[in-house]
Order: structure tokens, then sequence, then C-alpha cells
């Protein structure tokens, strides 16, 4: 009888474990770069509150630069989308290690240059150590790849990374939605985006096949 009791007490307590693990919110690392399209980064952490995901934020200096030229948003305004934010070159941050749990990460919008760092395996800032510790802890890792037309540098590398586990992810916008507004097209492409971490955002149109007049 005792040992009956221990047993389904130890059964209770793993099943307990278990939902408590599975009811934590998830958590991903967003990267904002200093390639054109910052907004896709913004947009991407909309998102994720709105799906109450936790957002660790890293956004690089040039990424600061072209957030204020293309859009209306502040520095201050992105960073308070995140529920928590660190300095480029804090190296010593959580998500520098991968002992700090976490599901995944995007880069978006993925400059060249970042695209190369992260390739190389030199982590020279702390959006290329965040990259990296998702490469070797074979977690998520999406590269909103921004540039065109493409060297065979970029190429390579975009090969090379891909093969180590990343996803690269250029934000090609799909008209078949018959997009309205610049917005539409964002919205679609985050929405896939956040496909590749099984999140939903409901936000954009999906193909459902050709319709009839």
């Amino acid at each position: 009888m005792d040992v009956h009791t221990t047993d389904q007490s130890v059964s209770t307590s793993s099943w307990g474990e278990s939902q408590s693990k599975r009811s934590q919110r998830r958590k991903i690392v967003v990267a904002i770069t200093g390639a054109t399209g910052s907004i896709f980064g913004i947009k991407a952490l909309i998102s994720l509150r709105h799906l109450n995901v936790e957002t660790h934020l890293i956004i690089s200096k040039w990424a600061e630069a072209t957030i204020k030229y293309e859009t209306d948003y502040t520095i201050a305004n992105v960073r308070a989308l995140a529920d928590h934010v660190y300095n480029v070159h804090d190296m010593a941050a959580p998500i520098s290690s991968g002992s700090f749990r976490v599901d995944g990460m995007i880069v978006a919008p993925c400059s060249v240059k970042t695209l190369a760092v992260i390739n190389s395996g030199v982590c020279s800032d702390l959006v290329s150590r965040a990259a990296d510790v998702m490469l070797k802890e074979r977690r998520r890792l999406v590269l909103a790849l921004r540039e065109t037309p493409l060297s065979l540098i970029h190429l390579q590398n975009m090969i090379s990374v891909t093969q180590a586990g990343a996803i690269i992810f250029p934000p090609v916008p799909a008209f078949y939605t018959k997009p309205s507004s610049m917005d539409d097209l964002v919205d679609h492409s985050v929405g896939r985006m956040l496909d590749l971490f099984d999140l939903d955002t409901a936000g954009f149109e999906r193909w459902k096949g050709w319709k009839r007049d």
C-alpha cells in the first residue's frame, strides 16, 4: 500500500512538473541589425507581445540609426515592446550562455555583415554570440536577410550557415493576398517568420487555393 502511494505521488509530481513546463511562457531572442527593413523586427516584437511570448531584444548601433531613418518609432518605443533589452556589447548578458533556456532567435532584418560574422563563428558582439548559442544548442535561428542582388560571398555564407542549422528567411512579399498596404506585406512576412516557431499570429491571409470569380 505504501509502495503504491509512493509511486502515485512520484507520478503525480512528474505530471505536475511536466504541466508546469508546458505552461511556462515561451522565450525568443529578437535582434535588429542595421540593414533596411527595421520594421520587420519591430512588427515581430509586437506580434510576440500579442502572443504572450517573452522577448529578449538586442538592437545594434546601426539598427538604431535605421529605425530613426525608416520609421516613426523612437528607440525607447521599440525597447518598450520587449520584456528584456540588452546592450549589443554586453557579452555577459543571460542570452550569451547556452544554459539560459530560450526557444530560438530571430534576426530581423539581418544584414549581410551579421550573416558573415555568424557564419564565421567570431562572436564579436551580443547579436553574433546569441546566434552562435542558438546554433551550438541546436535551437531555431531565423535570419531575415535583407540584401539584393547577392554576391557569391553572400550565397556561400547562406549555404554554410544553413548547413550549421540556421534558416535563411528573406522577407519576400506575397502578392497573392492582394495587399492593400505596406503593413499587409510586412505582416505576412512576420507571420510566416513566426510560423517557423509554431506561432500563429492570425494576422495575415494564408493561401487557400485559387479563388473563383
